[in-house]
């Protein structure tokens, strides 16, 4: 057995110590080879016991649709809608909002959101689980504050908080005029006729759409793993995105008073698990948290607004900022950190080449390693420090490379495990084994529950059209499922060729880019889709890319790494913990064409707005609309 790698280095939060000036320590020399391998070995000793090729199998929720229903608003009645819209829109997250807003702004009456939530605000309506808040500043996150004239109250915005944004998003664009709630596409058909898409919905709606633009997003389909016996589970069972306060009582910011006399479980250890384990641990009269890995968790240091530094934006302030925190994650070199949080304060020591100029590419991945390193070290010392009991601190430390998974934020999580209601039960990498009338087993020992929730995140594996929830037929009967057969083919991530004037915001690895604030991702996508659009009102002409033009962008995403946050890539995937972004622990597996642009996301952008800049439209086919005579 390889024993835990220790050194005594400070915690790293929030704000570096002043040793470290203006971020981490760039190398310590103190770490000899043999400490380096005694590392790497622990990290592949976690990384293989928790390969496993089950992994990949989820629960198809057309068997389930309870866990599809929406608990937060009811179904209203309506009739079928049959009408002709400028540009539908399906999703209504920030993605939705943003590419509605986008296209109203270029000059567009008559947008139209279709959303399966009863309201907007996508993944923000979905997840209001105690303690749900965002882990990207809320200064750089959420979108348009300036032009809607608001301000977060908190650095680090809660859920209602930034659900309501959305809504104030809805309503200063007029986007709840059209909007289709609890509806769900089912599929669309472009009419060369008409120049137009008929879209189809499950509420026998038959819209006429000159435009349609995917607003899926990354968070929009629930992940259900297959654990053997799931279904058999007699107790309350939900997941975090389909929160039950009927049942757990109280809401997102108050305390779920009904768990008092009730056992329940958690699965997972992620993201949401990370914000919902301290509400619940609160009430649960006992907490039992199934871990398979455990997660970093950094701390998060929120705070309200100051009022004076509020006072003191000036026009422009949160492009600057934004910009600012993107190139620094990306890597980018500036001569100020606007944001300087935990995110920023890692990358910048990471990945600004400035500071490796003159290395050799095995000396910079080295200095990167060690970097890493001792960033890992002050997380695993951290959970030393806030856990009391020596066995569960070591079982919630993590052994891999920090960014192999998100990293999570939170000064309650850790503390939680000092509870006498909380047990963790580590299952060593395997995960749950099985799931019974009443209880969960883990290592041939079952635990009784009367309440079971799933942290157990999205589906991000399954094929885009599944995802979606519905087909299209483009032109010539061009249908997208079975183009994408074999993997997306794109230009520039947004449109394909064969479907006219049909766009998507790309997710990751649908050869578009990746960055850490995804809101920003989704705008710049959003900003470019409505320049379009316009144009082709402008020209009134319709159109997708051609095909050899789309055939040379993929060639050209798939010959590059598209993980330019970290270098050699793929290796970098290879020796990473089995999740979600390496497919599991097996990259080399994954489909070649999905993958992002090889380049930063601030080249991605540039290249883009360079594409608009040419005004040639250049690579796309275009055809004039027809002229439909009208018979009186």
């Amino acid at each position: 057995m390889i024993a835990p790698f220790v050194r005594p280095w400070l915690p790293f939060g929030d704000k570096p110590p002043a040793s470290q000036g203006k971020g981490m320590t760039r190398e310590d020399s103190t770490v000899t080879p043999a400490e380096l391998e005694h590392v790497r070995a622990k990290y592949r000793l976690e990384r293989d016991k928790r390969i496993d090729s089950s992994r990949h199998s989820i629960v198809d929720l057309h068997a389930h649709p309870e866990f599809l229903e929406d608990p937060y608003a009811e179904i209203a009645e309506r009739d079928p809608v049959e009408d002709a819209v400028d540009a539908l829109v399906v999703g209504a997250g920030f993605g939705g909002l943003l590419a509605a807003a986008h296209l109203r702004k270029q000059g567009l009456t008559r947008v139209r959101l279709v959303e399966k939530a009863g309201d907007v605000g996508g993944v923000w309506y979905w997840n209001r689980y105690p303690g749900a808040m965002c882990d990207v500043e809320s200064y750089v996150y959420l979108p348009m504050l300036e032009e809607l004239g608001y301000l977060p109250r908190h650095r680090y915005s809660y859920a209602p908080e930034i659900f309501e944004h959305a809504r104030r998003m809805a309503r200063h664009f007029g986007l709840y005029d059209l909007a289709l709630f609890h509806t769900a596409v089912t599929g669309m058909t472009w009419d060369p006729i008409a120049a137009a898409w008929v879209v189809r919905t499950n509420r026998d709606d038959r819209i006429t759409a000159r435009h349609v633009v995917v607003a899926h997003g990354s968070f929009g389909s629930l992940k259900l793993p297959a654990i053997p016996g799931i279904d058999s589970f007699q107790g309350k069972m939900f997941h975090t995105a389909r929160w039950d306060y009927e049942y757990t009582g109280g809401d997102s910011q108050s305390p779920l008073v009904n768990l008092a006399d009730k056992t329940v479980g958690i699965i997972g250890t992620g993201a949401t698990a990370v914000q919902v384990v301290p509400a619940v641990a609160k009430t649960a009269e006992k907490l039992w948290v199934f871990q398979r890995t455990p997660s970093t968790v950094g701390v998060r240091n929120n705070r309200e607004t100051d009022p004076a530094w509020a006072a003191s934006l000036e026009p422009g302030w949160q492009k600057r900022r934004r910009e600012n925190f993107t190139r620094i994650t990306n890597g980018e070199p500036v001569s100020e950190d606007l944001v300087h949080d935990a995110w920023t304060i890692f990358f910048h020591a990471m990945l600004d080449d400035t500071e490796f100029a003159g290395l050799t590419p095995e000396e910079r991945a080295r200095r990167r390693e060690l970097i890493d390193l001792k960033h890992m070290e002050n997380i695993r010392s951290r959970i030393a420090e806030e856990v009391h009991d020596p066995a569960v601190a070591e079982a919630l430390k993590p052994y891999y490379r920090y960014q192999c998974k998100r990293p999570c934020f939170h000064d309650d999580y850790l503390p939680s495990f000092n509870q006498p209601n909380v047990r963790l039960v580590d299952t060593n990498g395997r995960g749950v084994e099985r799931v019974t009338e009443s209880g969960v087993v883990v290592g041939s020992v079952e635990y009784p529950l009367d309440c079971l929730i799933l942290a157990t995140g999205f589906d991000q594996e399954s094929g885009y059209v599944s995802r979606i929830g519905f087909d299209v037929v483009g032109a010539d009967g061009l249908v997208l499922s079975e183009k994408w057969a074999d993997g997306p083919e794109t230009l520039h991530g947004v449109m394909t060729a064969g479907f006219p004037n049909f766009f998507f915001l790309p997710t990751n690895y649908l050869q578009g880019t990746a960055g850490v604030n995804f809101v920003h991702t989704l705008e710049e996508y959003c900003v470019h889709i409505a320049a379009i659009v316009a144009e082709f009102e402008r020209r009134g002409v319709c159109g997708g890319p051609a095909k050899h033009e789309e055939d040379a962008y993929v060639a050209r995403v798939t010959a590059g790494d598209g993980l330019a946050l970290i270098g050699d890539g793929r290796r970098f995937l290879r020796e990473c913990t089995p999740g979600r972004w390496n497919n599991e622990g097996d990259p080399d597996a994954q489909n070649p064409k999905a993958a992002n642009y090889p380049g930063t996301s601030t080249v991605y952008f540039a290249m883009l707005k360079q594409w608009r800049d040419d005004g040639e439209l250049r690579g796309l086919e275009l055809t004039p609309v027809p002229q439909v005579e009208v018979v009186s």
